[in-house]
């Protein structure tokens, strides 16, 4: 499995993925040929690979859309200016917010958005302007108004639409946990494009996901309403369920995991690799690779999520794995070799 940043957009979706070991054969021949230590005949071999098949030329594609969004680790062999550049990667999109949403009316906003969060292509343009949003690896601590409190997960953004006669929250991209703050005057809603959760003295969690959303009650309970069907249920303390705009599924135990990043800890319950790959490569700017012959090993135990390179390394002491880095921002985790 691959987990790559940015979310590929339209065009990258029309090349089929090719397989990991390709990919990284694709990144390595890459890094070889911007290195400036690649030979004539480091050239003729790459070019004998490209033209060997139409999966290789995939894969060349694949990296070469990617690393023109990472132009400024390309510069030089040294690696310590790309790891700077990766750095401040994150200040120079901040800085450019303001100016990114005056051009929010163009269509070219929503391959933008795809950048910072990973999210429906209908919300990339309302995210870049919501009321809260944060960027990708930060976990925001919102205290609202009425002292409602909201931690906004990796790459998501909400907006708030407080009146005198209700409480509302629209979660526009990504993930969020809310404790609410009691009101005997106004409910407490939070909405997706799948429906509408009415908080009942609850903290939950809410994670917007393309084609439906997932809920997670952690107190009290939560009255679900979907947005197309009307279909409701309540769901209590303990249970969570993903739904879409039509449907609801049959709830299960609630996942510790689902509420621990608020604390900045990524929690493995027995979990494979591969999904926690995918998870914590929400967390990192660049793409973040697992072979299949080590993705299904089972994974316990908590990692941090604001020092992910931190957790690479402590899940290479714990499992026969390594981690390389072809790229500054292209990372694999492979079989350790003896």
């Amino acid at each position: 499995m691959d987990i790559d940043d940015p979310q590929p957009t339209a065009a990258d979706a029309a090349i089929a993925m090719p397989s990991h070991e390709v990919m990284q054969q694709a990144a390595e021949w890459f890094a070889l040929l911007r290195s400036g230590a690649a030979t004539g005949q480091d050239h003729t071999a790459w070019q004998h690979w490209l033209d060997c098949s139409s999966e290789h030329r995939g894969a060349w594609q694949y990296v070469e859309t990617i690393s023109r969004r990472f132009n400024p680790l390309r510069a030089g062999t040294d690696p310590r200016p790309a790891v700077t550049a990766l750095q401040t990667l994150g200040t120079k999109r901040r800085q450019r917010r303001q100016w990114l949403n005056g051009m929010a009316a163009l269509a070219g906003v929503g391959l933008l958005g795809g950048v910072m969060w990973r999210q429906t292509p209908a919300g990339s343009v309302l995210a870049w302007a919501a009321d809260y949003r944060s960027a990708r690896g930060e976990i925001r601590d919102i205290v609202l108004a009425d002292q409602t409190r909201i931690w906004l997960n990796t790459a998501s953004a909400f907006n708030v639409d407080y009146r005198p006669d209700v409480r509302r929250v629209r979660l526009l991209a990504g993930e969020m946990l809310i404790k609410t703050a009691a009101d005997g005057m106004r409910p407490f809603a939070a909405e997706t494009c799948h429906g509408t959760l009415r908080a009942l003295g609850t903290r939950f969690a809410v994670r917007l996901i393309e084609e439906h959303t997932f809920l997670a009650v952690y107190e009290g309970a939560v009255e679900l309403r979907t947005a197309d069907t009307g279909r409701t249920r309540v769901i209590a303390a303990g249970e969570q369920v993903r739904f879409t705009a039509t449907e609801i599924a049959t709830p299960e135990p609630a996942s510790r995991a689902r509420e621990a990043w608020a604390q900045g800890v990524l929690l493995a319950e027995d979990i494979s690799l591969r999904e926690l790959v995918a998870e914590l490569g929400r967390y990192r700017t660049g793409r973040l690779g697992v072979s299949p012959e080590v993705a299904g090993l089972r994974v316990l135990g908590g990692y941090p999520l604001q020092d992910t390179d931190k957790a690479l390394a402590m899940l290479e002491r714990v499992l026969p794995i390594e981690v390389r880095r072809t790229l500054p921002w292209w990372v694999s985790i492979e079989a350790r070799r003896e």
